[in-house]
């Protein structure tokens, strides 16, 4: 499938792996500008793209059109020192004057007022991405603004200021609102405070490693990438604050240590987290690393991975034929919604033209592509501070991510009353690969089966990662919780290990205090009949039954789905082990060969690998992993 944006022919010299240059880019943003301006209001303040509408009504995604597509639009004509062939700048400066006539009333124009987020919060969402676009266009549109279309849309962005936002990243937003009024002259006491109460909550989100909690929870996630990071560095960049920018620029370049593995040999982002909706937006942090030089990566290396990222989904049906963002991951597809995703959701993908503030000059465009790090030799590397370990094989460029601490649980909620989110439960995610939906068979996952009810994953609890030459490991516990009968057994409770050498993936479980006549499962990745690549999953030790269970509504990349499956019964305490794969190599060695000795002494595991006669070792109480 090709893309219905009219891009520029490929440059192999320059970029031998993707094609794409910035003229790529440029055409890109135009293309997806062009489409998303056929649908505006007469005034030009809404854009209502056709499609479902999100929880927060009509209106507000017309809002979000505007204020989504004005981030490419800003990026495109910045980056372009003002240039704006297309007139896209007038535009928007008439849909500003026209949405902050009147704002709130219902009207064909009217923008929606600016409230708390449990009331009418979306607004304050956007009002974010509309003060940074003024902000980089300020020569060429706000200062030309008449003083009174100033004021209003001074007025209407305050509402963000002065409204409460949802307890995670939403602080972001009245943060970029507050920067943008200082830059124009417009601070005050209210600006100062919503500045410092967003960079207060930040630092206690903050748990090493470059990465941040999305709130005071544990979910950990894209949103590091296209908002946790993004915002105070753009800031500490547009400001030329060097104390703002060496702070969070050197966590930002820790976190793209590790991030950028996270794209596959394709230019696939890992699928995991939510508003995967918003697609090429993951490249956005890489993007600002490369325009800030707070990454770790070559010029040619960072544009690999954007430019991967953005064709990947330009390639795959994005798009659409009417050059309109869908709802969904490749072409359209529900599960991988949220309630909050209306028809310009996509359009959060818009971040990812941050590249452009590189100028036409810039490494970022001269440079000759270079290799992606999932492309180098195999990797594993170890996130102890996130709970996380990655896995790439250079072979088939797939990257796998084994989550053992990011759940989406937030503090408040009762983990019992907390509905599965397969986009954060499953033990497993990778490039190449998406969770199965709610209503099939869990791909990835150790169930316990009490009374026919299968037990789901919710608040992870790390106990560890580290990693070794050519290996790694994470763990975490968790407590079953049950959709039926009584939430949870008491006593109840699963540990969890997860080694990885190569393409293998060790999975070592111990359930304690599983009731009489119980029963464990253990499923593997979830693969199409047309999938190139393929899933395996074998016994070691405790597994009684291997089959496969079908997931007729599919993943994000294939419509229907198989999940290769090990059943147990269980009492008691259950010391569990298998072998796991997902690889696109044709000749892979069957798993069963993988492993030429398996021993298991009370709760310590030692498994030993044909391959080169290593030795993993696992015991419990206390935990320990060794690999020699």
């Amino acid at each position: 499938m090709t893309s219905p944006l009219e891009l520029p022919s490929d440059d192999r010299d320059l970029s031998p792996h993707t094609g794409y240059t910035r003229a790529h880019w440029e055409a890109a943003a135009d293309g997806l500008l062009r489409a998303a301006w056929e649908w505006s209001t007469p005034g030009r303040a809404l854009l209502d793209l056709p499609g479902r509408p999100s929880g927060s009504g009509v209106r507000s995604d017309g809002l979000e059109g505007y204020a989504r597509t004005f981030l490419a639009a800003a990026f495109r004509v910045a980056g372009a020192d003002g240039k704006d062939p297309h007139g896209w700048l007038d535009r928007y400066a008439d849909g500003l004057a026209a949405g902050t006539r009147t704002p709130g009333r219902d009207d064909p124009e009217s923008w929606p007022l600016i409230l708390d987020h449990h009331v009418q919060g979306q607004p304050m969402v956007e009002s974010a991405s509309v003060a940074i676009g003024l902000r980089l266009t300020r020569p060429w549109l706000w200062d030309r603004l008449d003083p009174g279309v100033q004021d209003r849309a001074e007025e209407w962005l305050r509402g963000a200021l002065r409204h409460t936002p949802a307890p995670n990243n939403w602080y972001l937003f009245p943060y970029s609102v507050a920067a943008f009024l200082e830059s124009v002259g417009r601070d005050d006491a209210e600006t100062a405070r919503a500045k410092e109460r967003a960079l207060d909550l930040l630092e206690g989100w903050y748990r090493g490693q470059g990465w941040y909690a999305d709130g005071d929870g544990a979910a950990f996630d894209h949103y590091n990438g296209w908002a946790l990071h993004l915002y105070p560095v753009l800031d500490a960049h547009l400001s030329g604050d060097p104390e703002l920018s060496a702070h969070y620029g050197s966590r930002l370049r820790e976190h793209l240590d590790s991030f950028s593995l996270l794209f596959g040999g394709d230019g696939a982002p890992i699928h995991f987290g939510r508003s995967l909706t918003y697609r090429f937006a993951a490249g956005s942090a890489v993007a600002l690393g490369a325009v800030t030089g707070h990454t770790p990566l070559s010029p040619g290396a960072s544009r690999r991975v954007i430019s991967g990222s953005l064709r990947y989904f330009l390639d795959r049906g994005a798009t659409g034929t009417d050059g309109l963002l869908s709802l969904g991951w490749h072409g359209p597809h529900e599960a991988t919604l949220q309630h909050y995703s209306g028809p310009a959701s996509p359009y959060w993908a818009s971040k990812a033209f941050v590249s452009l503030l590189a100028p036409e000059g810039h490494p970022l465009w001269t440079a000759t592509e270079e290799p992606a790090p999932s492309e180098g030799p195999d990797r594993v590397l170890a996130l102890p501070a996130p709970g996380l370990l990655i896995q790439s094989t250079r072979a088939d460029g797939i990257v796998r991510l084994h989550n053992h601490g990011s759940d989406h649980v937030r503090p408040h909620e009762g983990e019992s009353g907390v509905q599965d989110d397969p986009l954060y439960s499953r033990q497993s995610y990778s490039t190449v690969t998406g969770p199965t939906s709610k209503a099939n068979a869990a791909d990835n996952h150790l169930a316990v089966v009490v009374e026919g009810v299968r037990s789901g994953r919710r608040s992870i609890r790390p106990l560890g990662a580290g990693q070794g030459d050519g290996w790694g490991w994470a763990a975490s516990w968790h407590r079953p919780v049950f959709t039926s009968g009584a939430p949870m057994v008491p006593g109840l409770r699963v540990e969890s290990v997860t080694v990885v050498r190569g393409r293998y993936e060790l999975r070592v479980h111990r359930v304690l205090g599983a009731p009489a006549g119980a029963r464990v499962e253990q499923t593997g990745w979830a693969t199409g009949p047309d999938d190139a690549v393929r899933s395996a999953l074998h016994g070691l030790h405790g597994w009684e039954t291997s089959d496969e269970v079908r997931a007729p509504q599919g993943t994000a990349y294939t419509r229907w789905a198989v999940v290769p499956r090990l059943v147990a019964d269980a009492e008691g305490t259950v010391l569990l082990v298998s072998l796991a794969s997902l690889t696109a190599q044709p000749d892979a060695t069957a798993l069963g060969a993988a492993v030429s000795r398996m021993n298991v002494d009370g709760d310590t595991v030692e498994v030993g690998w044909a391959e080169d006669g290593a030795t993993t070792r696992i015991a419990f109480e206390p935990l320990t992993v060794e690999h020699r």
